[in-house]
C-alpha cells in the first residue's frame, strides 16, 4: 500500500517486497504472482492461484481496489483488518491454551506420581509392618490398579481424543459441540463477543471497500468459526437476495444480542452500514478484552484449588504414614 501510494509499479512493488521477504517459501510466492503480473494478469487473479496464502476476503478486496483505482486505500484498509483479527485470535488462543496446558502436564504428572513416585513409597510402607491410613491405602491401590490397567487408561484417552475429533468434523457433530459452547455458562458469552466482533469487522470491511453486500456475506458466513452463526448467517444471506433488510433475520441468530441488531438496522435505514459495523467492531473488541481478563481471573483460582486438590492430596496422602509413625514414636 506505501508503494504503490507512492507511484511505484506494481511489478516493481511486488520485486521489492519479494526481496525483503525471509520466508523462502513466501518469497517465491510473490515473484510468482509478479511474474503473473507481468504477463498481463491483474493483480487479484495472480492473488487467485495461491488460495492456501491468500483467502476469497483477501482476494475480493483486492479485485474491488483494481476496479475502483483504490487498491492502495483498500491494501491499508486490508492492513488493519488483519492486524486488527490477528490481535483477537491470540487473545482467544491465549485464553485457551492456558488452562488446557495446566490441565494437560497435571495429568501427566499424576500419571508419572501414580506410575513411578508412589510405588517406591510403597515399598518403603511394607517394611513399616503397619496399617497404612485408608487415604494412603487408597492412592496405593489407585496406583496399583493403573499400573496395571496403563495400556487401557492410555488407549481410552487417545481413543476419546479421536472420537471427539472425529465427531466434530462431522457437520452434525460441528453443530451440536457449537451449540452447546454457545450456551456453555462461562465460555458462551465469549463466543458470542468474538462472534459479533469478527463478523461486523469482516463485514464492515468489505462493504466500505465496495464488496456487493451478498458477496461479502458469503464470505463471512464461510470464515465465522461457528456453525450456529455460520448457518444463521446464510440464511441472512438468502433473505437479502430476496429483497428483505439484513436485521430482521439477523434477530433471529442467537449469538447477536438486540443492541447490534439495533444499530445495524439504523446503519441500514441511514445509508451507512459499514461505518456502524465498525462502530460495533471497536466496541466488541473492547468486550471480548474485558470478558477474557475476566474469565482468566475466574479459571486461575479455579485451577489452582483444582491442583491443590489432586497433586496435593497425593503428596499428602504418601506422607501420613510418616506423620503417624512420628506421632506414635513421640507418644
Amino acid at each position: 500500500a506505501t508503494m504503490i501510494d507512492a507511484g511505484l509499479p506494481m511489478v516493481q512493488c511486488l520485486e521489492i517486497l519479494g526481496g525483503q521477504s525471509e520466508n523462502p517459501e513466501f518469497r517465491k510466492i510473490i515473484l510468482n504472482i509478479k511474474a503473473t503480473v507481468e504477463s498481463g494478469s491483474t493483480l487479484a487473479d495472480a492473488l487467485r492461484k495461491h488460495p492456501k496464502v491468500f483467502n476469497r476476503l483477501f482476494i475480493s478486496l483486492v479485485d474491488a481496489g483494481e476496479t475502483g483505482g483504490i487498491l492502495d486505500n483498500i491494501l491499508n484498509r486490508l492492513a488493519e483488518y488483519i492486524e486488527k483479527n490477528n490481535k483477537l485470535v491470540k487473545q482467544i488462543k491465549g485464553a485457551m491454551i492456558y488452562p488446557t496446558s495446566i490441565l494437560v502436564v497435571s495429568f501427566f504428572v499424576t500419571m508419572v506420581l501414580l506410575v513411578y513416585v508412589i510405588p517406591v513409597f510403597q515399598e518403603m510402607f511394607a517394611d513399616f509392618g503397619q496399617d497404612l491410613p485408608a487415604a494412603t491405602q487408597m492412592v496405593v491401590d489407585l496406583s496399583e490398579g493403573t499400573r496395571a490397567n496403563l495400556h487401557w487408561i492410555l488407549g481410552i484417552v487417545g481413543g476419546l481424543i479421536f472420537a471427539g475429533a472425529s465427531f466434530y468434523k462431522n457437520p452434525k457433530g460441528r453443530l451440536l459441540v457449537d451449540e452447546f459452547l454457545l450456551d456453555a455458562p462461562i465460555v458462551g458469552p465469549l463466543i458470542q463477543k468474538v462472534s459479533v466482533a469478527k463478523f461486523t469487522r469482516t463485514l464492515g470491511t468489505m462493504l466500505s471497500s465496495g464488496v456487493s453486500i451478498l458477496e461479502a456475506l458469503e464470505i463471512v458466513s464461510a470464515t465465522a468459526g461457528n456453525m450456529v452463526v455460520e448457518n444463521g448467517l446464510k440464511r441472512v444471506r438468502d433473505k437479502i437476495s430476496e429483497g428483505k433488510s439484513m436485521s430482521a433475520p439477523l434477530a433471529e441468530i442467537k449469538a447477536f444480542p438486540p443492541m447490534v441488531v439495533q444499530m445495524i438496522t439504523v446503519g441500514e435505514s441511514t445509508g451507512a452500514l459499514d461505518t456502524m459495523l465498525s462502530k460495533i467492531a471497536d466496541f466488541y473488541d473492547d468486550e471480548v478484552d474485558s470478558a477474557v481478563s475476566a474469565m482468566m481471573s475466574m479459571l486461575e483460582p479455579v485451577i489452582m484449588a483444582f491442583l491443590a486438590v489432586i497433586l496435593g492430596g497425593l503428596v499428602i496422602s504418601m506422607y501420613l504414614p510418616v506423620f503417624t509413625m512420628a506421632g506414635s514414636i513421640g507418644a
